[in-house]
């Protein structure tokens, strides 16, 4: 009868300790970082054996690291010994299971380190029997030798953590993969929008001045306008002809003469604000759009002394010479920016024709929309 009861209650215990195994591997199905692998089988394997305490072995080459326990007293978490002076080192080399009742007559023991603590009967387990990864110990503070059952649990435990432990490491080297390349896609956008923003430069740029160019004075300047419009803020349109460039080309050269007109496109930069539009539109003419507050007659006496000191302060073949037009936007009158550029034109037109005949004028011919 005694016989039978002992029976029915070991079974018992086994079948509660099939259901504890069933649920860490579970849980080992769902871990995603190796702290979690740890605590989980920490515990399963001190609840699945009754032991008093386990511990979680990491296989670092020649060192064994005991990352994780779970026991009674502390044992060794967090320490590292060399793999040929503990236990948990032989087991790893050997690929092989250890149980030892009796930890003070095994001459593979480090008694020593085992002195201060409870433990007096052990089990050690390799984590995969290839190439082990790792261990998992178990201790008892009373004499204990390992059953059977016991065996194959927590190498069943084990090859599951291994299994667990693939999968973190697989999962880690994806993610690292996904980031590598999210890091690789942003750096295309990055220089594809770099490229696209050269291109659109290109596009709007005049080459040789580095101003923008005809499309690009109307694409910015139209913006600009249609703001003062609304706010009703005064702006101005300036029209410059560069004088003099045909007869430079023809005397010294084009190499002179495009030196010339990046020259005067320079000057004009260097005197208005940086909010200010600034374009060659064509060969040697320059447009700006300013929503300035200043009366005209001081911005056309800013660009003609500038060009002055550019004269007296260069030594150039040749001297910088600009005939200026005006044009004064009213923002109860609008007309388009097209119109704006025929009216300075021809106020600009009218200053050079005075220039040639002699006439003293002090700044371009203004005309009021």
């Amino acid at each position: 009868m005694s016989d039978s009861l002992d029976d029915s209650h070991n079974q018992h215990d086994l079948t509660a300790d099939m259901l504890n195994l069933v649920d860490a591997v579970q849980q080992l199905s769902l871990a995603r970082d190796l702290s979690r692998i740890t605590e989980i089988v920490r515990h399963a394997a001190r609840t699945i054996s009754r032991a008093d305490g386990a511990t979680f072995v990491l296989n670092e080459g020649s060192q064994c690291f005991y990352a994780d326990e779970e026991a009674i007293s502390p044992l060794w978490k967090g320490a590292r010994f060399p793999c040929d002076a503990c236990i948990s080192g032989w087991v790893m080399s050997h690929s092989e299971t250890v149980g030892i009742e009796d930890i003070y007559q095994d001459d593979r023991i480090p008694v020593d380190l085992y002195k201060t603590t409870f433990v007096k009967s052990m089990l050690m387990v390799p984590i995969r029997r290839k190439d082990p990864v790792g261990a998992i110990g178990l201790y008892w503070a009373r004499r204990h030798k390992p059953s059977a059952n016991e065996i194959f649990l927590m190498e069943t435990l084990a090859n599951s953590t291994a299994v667990a432990m693939e999968n973190v490491r697989m999962h880690a080297e994806f993610e690292e993969r996904v980031k590598q390349r999210t890091k690789a896609l942003v750096r295309e956008i990055r220089e594809r929008k770099r490229a696209e923003e050269a291109v659109r430069q290109m596009a709007i740029s005049d080459s040789l001045t580095g101003l923008l160019n005809r499309r690009g004075f109307f694409l910015q300047a139209q913006k600009q306008y249609e703001l003062a419009c609304r706010n009703a803020s005064p702006s101005i349109l300036i029209f410059a002809d560069l004088d003099g460039l045909k007869v430079v080309n023809d005397s010294h050269g084009h190499r002179d003469g495009d030196q010339m007109l990046v020259d005067a496109g320079a000057v004009l930069k260097a005197v208005l604000r940086q909010s200010d539009v600034v374009a060659r539109v064509g060969g040697d003419e320059f447009v700006v759009f300013s929503m300035e507050c200043e009366q005209p007659e001081i911005i056309v006496k800013r660009i003609q002394d500038a060009v002055e000191r550019f004269n007296t302060d260069n030594r150039r073949r040749y001297e910088l010479a600009l005939s200026v037009g005006v044009v004064v936007c009213d923002p109860d009158e609008t007309v388009s920016l097209e119109k704006l550029m025929e009216l300075a034109d021809e106020a600009m037109y009218q200053d050079k024709q005075r220039r040639r005949n002699g006439q003293s004028v002090s700044h371009g011919k203004l005309r009021s929309v």
